[in-house]
């Protein structure tokens, strides 16, 4: 008799264990999807900051940006009679265009007079749309007329420094005349050596 409460005592105290158990490996199930939906949370926060210099350039629409050019301009473009720097000439770009050319020491590769503009269309190659992307000068728009246009305007861009935009209908965001540069510069982020960059306007560079 002794011997058989000893064995249900026994039972009883293995099932509580049991129990005890069962519920424990239901706490953490339960904690589970919390640990998940916090690390959802932080990738999703790290995923908008965008670490990656291209990344950050597709968001900013300037991917596919030819940053380097030939160097080939425009026949009808004129080369600035006396400007602030002359070709050769070192200074600091305070443009940030995109990742890696703000703070960058430049050498002017080309100076030029005309009407620069900013501008937003949708690529041909039917890529996001672009807003605000500088900058386009009056010499790289088609059938352009004599005077430079004006904030709102209708025009067709010639340009291909990015990957859809040559004969891309585009809208003027601003304008303004003034001396644009060629530029070499060394992107600060990657290292990239960028030659004859168009363009930057004279505003956005300063003399070292």
């Amino acid at each position: 008799m002794i011997r058989k409460k000893l064995m249900m005592g026994s039972a009883s105290i293995a099932a509580a264990l049991t129990l005890a158990a069962c519920g424990g490996e239901e706490a953490d199930n339960s904690a589970a999807p919390e640990e998940q939906s916090e690390t959802t949370n932080e990738a999703g926060e790290v995923l908008e900051e965008i670490d990656d210099p291209e990344e950050r350039e597709e968001s900013d629409g300037h991917g596919g940006m030819d940053h380097s050019s030939d160097g080939e301009v425009p026949d009808e473009l004129m080369e600035a009679a006396n400007p602030t720097y002359a070709v050769g000439d070192k200074a600091t770009i305070q443009a940030d265009h995109m990742p890696g050319m703000d703070g960058a020491t430049a050498t002017i590769a080309g100076a030029y007079d005309t009407t620069a503009y900013s501008v937003s269309y949708t690529p041909t190659d039917g890529g996001a749309p672009v807003e605000n992307h500088k900058w386009v000068i009056h010499e790289e728009l088609e059938d352009a007329q004599d005077d430079p246009y004006a904030e709102g305007d209708a025009v067709t861009l010639a340009a291909d420094h990015m990957e859809g935009m040559e004969g891309a209908s585009a809208a003027v965001d601003s304008a303004e005349e003034t001396t644009v540069y060629m530029i070499d510069f060394e992107n600060t982020e990657t290292g990239e050596s960028v030659s004859n960059h168009k363009w930057v306007t004279e505003s956005e560079l300063t003399a070292q």
